[in-house]
């Protein structure tokens, strides 16, 4: 008797996240990043760029000295991946390095701007005395999700048993510069689905995801990257939905199951609007959000692995950190950002858009469930 088609179909694993690991101006890991947000956060630093041109940007705690930006890289890398658990694998499963500006700041030093993406993820394996394969992924503010579905794609096809996903975006007055001179910078502060918002503020991080086929308490449940290009600096309506959608039913889950959503949101005057329209086409009524770049600003390449990272880190500590909202909302857009985390939460849906047209979400079961 021939078994069933689908029946001789390798079965996909299940991916979980291990571990993570965080740098951001909070701090220079998750415990402390956690207790800067507990006790209000901080404030962005201006940065100058030129001579009368400068924007607030959420930039990591100082060194002790000054360091070389190789050096500095090379200590909150290694310090992130550690916090992640992943060193403590063999270090033979993939590296995925996402960034949008890689070492340009090393290269704002040196004054010199040769070579390629690839020699900076190299770099950073023979830091990590990684031996598993490397990728270099730059899609612009989506790099480290899809450098997570990437990673979570081989895991579940049983290429590999455990892989650290890298967000790095590290300080540089190149990117600042361009997005300035694009006037999609905030002259302040960011408020996201604020009344009064009037663009974005940058951040730099370092973010950690480590993957595992071993069963932890948060499980990949699913993702999408939907690309449309109609506005390729801002959010598409359609793509938002097809995105979310997408997610959903790859994570075999209904909009209702969803009891949190961390949107893109960043204090874009359109895009925010745009954003928050097209997730009202999914959810109805709309679960609720949360946001963490007023707190941590735009961390662009990895923006989404750094919010992940944070807001499990958040849900984990069950003690009232959460980002709190200290500006007027938007009452046209019909929108609260929770004052905490909801109770109870099984799944929660996180979402990063970026130039180009990229729309990515990630779907995250908690094994353990947050009921109290």
């Amino acid at each position: 008797m021939t078994a069933p088609a689908d029946a001789r179909l390798p079965r996909m694993r299940d991916v979980y996240l291990a571990g993570t690991g965080l740098a951001c101006a909070l701090g220079l890991d998750l415990p402390a990043s956690v207790d800067a947000l507990r006790r209000g956060g901080v404030r962005p630093m201006p940065l100058s760029v030129a001579e009368g041109h400068a924007w607030p940007v959420y930039t990591l705690p100082a060194a002790p000295t000054a360091t070389p930006w190789l050096d500095r890289a090379r200590d909150v890398i290694q310090r992130v991946a550690l916090e992640s658990g992943a060193l403590a694998t063999a270090r033979t499963g993939p590296l995925f390095v996402a960034s949008s500006s890689h070492d340009v700041g090393h290269r704002e030093q040196a004054t010199h701007f040769g070579g390629d993406v690839l020699e900076f993820a190299d770099r950073i394996a023979l830091w990590l005395d990684w031996s598993g394969p490397v990728y270099a992924v730059s899609t612009a503010c989506t790099s480290s999700m899809n450098a997570l579905l990437s990673a979570a794609a081989l895991l579940r096809q049983g290429e590999a048993d455990d892989a650290l996903v890298l967000g790095v975006e590290l300080g540089n007055r190149l990117t600042v510069a361009g997005f300035g001179a694009m006037q999609l910078l905030a002259p302040e502060s960011a408020e996201p689905c604020g009344a009064e918002r009037k663009g974005l503020v940058l951040g730099e991080a370092v973010a950690a995801l480590h993957l595992s086929s071993t069963p932890a308490r948060w499980r990949l449940a699913g993702g999408a990257n939907v690309v449309d290009g109609r506005d390729p600096a801002g959010a598409v309506a359609d793509a938002v939905e097809a995105m979310c959608r997408a997610a959903l039913a790859q994570s075999g889950l209904r909009p209702s199951d969803v009891g949190l959503v961390k949107p893109q949101v960043s204090g874009s005057p359109a895009n925010d609007a745009v954003e928050v329209e097209a997730l009202r086409r999914v959810f109805s009524p709309l679960p609720p959000m949360v946001s963490f770049k007023a707190s941590i600003g735009h961390a662009l390449g990895a923006a989404g692995a750094a919010e992940i990272a944070l807001l499990l880190a958040c849900l984990e500590a069950g003690d009232g950190a959460w980002p709190q909202t200290d500006y007027p909302m938007d009452e046209a857009l019909q929108v609260v950002l929770s004052p905490h985390a909801p109770r109870p939460l099984r799944h929660l849906l996180t979402s990063i858009i970026g130039f180009g047209g990229g729309h990515t979400a990630v779907v995250l079961e908690d094994g353990e469930g947050i009921t109290a």
